[in-house]
């Protein structure tokens, strides 16, 4: 039997890091229905981003090491959406120290405000990085964890400090990692996703430049599937002490992506073909069937759908 149908209304809501791409897009659909608090420190998320909800919600300013001001505002909200990070594998190698002061300090911090709140559930956005390179596809949540980069290292050790703080102190922590994502506004943000920038090569007219083969496969997500997953994971009561896989459970390789991109712009785009780069796993493919079951998550997006949805977004110049 499916889960119960669940929602979120009347909630006093905070949401880390609610100015970027993802967190914006989660803040337009709380905001319908509930009380939210945005906070972010603008290093990375954009105040454009919240044009949509600008007049409901509530902004403050401020950064995830600031303990004290987190402490403040977390005080006043019963539901916590943690996804404020330093994201991305290639800053992570530039500055593995700054990564992991941001990714675990700053997770730890707002884990430390949410036990002194006694809050109703704390959701943490992880990261399929985590896994590293596939042992099995699809990837299930018991696959081996051997990340690689120091984001996803940083990403891994956050969500086991959730899990910690769960078991210790009885926070309701729930973690659920992001395959591939995409979709409006994540052309601007640090994710490492190649369909913004393939989308941006092609408006500046240059050639689209994949990092291998182009057989490598991703499982990617559109995010308005990630809004639904959050709120479920917030909303579902066996969710707690949790971990999920969010995607779609299905592999779509580079040159499969290209000919869907191929099709929706009318015309064959050329493709330059160089190395791998370091850090990145050649295949990924996420076993969704515990969130399906518990979460009753359903991913509504297909690729070839989000993709045709993300043009139009870039082409309405609001990616």
């Amino acid at each position: 039997m499916p889960p119960k149908k669940v929602e979120l209304k009347g909630k006093n809501i905070l949401v880390t890091g609610g100015a970027g791409a993802i967190g914006s897009n989660l803040v337009d659909k709380l905001s319908e229905d509930n009380n939210v608090i945005v906070f972010d420190d603008l290093s990375s998320g954009q105040l454009s981003n919240l044009e949509k909800s600008v007049d409901r919600i509530k902004f403050i300013k401020g950064n995830i090491l600031h303990k004290e001001l987190l402490q403040e505002v977390v005080a006043q909200v019963e539901y916590v959406f943690h996804l404020a990070a330093n994201v991305g594998n290639i800053k992570s190698i530039e500055n593995p120290a700054f990564d992991m002061k941001v990714n675990i300090e700053g997770t730890l911090n707002v884990l430390e405000a949410c036990r002194q709140a006694n809050i109703t559930r704390m959701v943490y956005s992880s990261s399929a990085a985590i896994f590293g390179e596939a042992k099995y596809l699809p990837v299930d949540e018991d696959h081996p964890l051997n990340p690689e980069p120091p984001y996803a290292v940083s990403k891994l050790a956050a969500e086991k400090y959730c899990f910690a703080f769960y078991k210790v102190y009885g926070v309701p922590t729930t973690s659920i990692r992001y395959f591939n994502a995409y979709g409006p506004r994540l052309g601007s943000s640090g994710y490492p996703n190649v369909i913004p920038k393939f989308f941006g090569r092609i408006k500046e007219g240059k050639p689209l430049q994949v990092f291998g083969d182009g057989e490598q496969t991703r499982d990617y997500l559109y995010v308005s599937d990630i809004v639904q997953a959050n709120i479920l994971a917030a909303a579902q009561p066996a969710a707690v002490g949790q971990i999920f896989n969010i995607a779609t459970g299905q592999g779509s390789s580079l040159n499969q992506l290209i000919s869907i991109i191929d099709k929706m712009s009318g015309k064959k785009n050329e493709v330059i073909y160089a190395d791998f780069r370091i850090g990145e796993v050649k295949h990924s493919r996420a076993n969704i069937e515990k969130a399906k079951k518990i979460l009753g998550y359903n991913p509504e997006v297909d690729l070839e759908k989000g993709i045709t949805l993300t043009w139009q977004e870039e082409m309405a110049g609001k990616y």
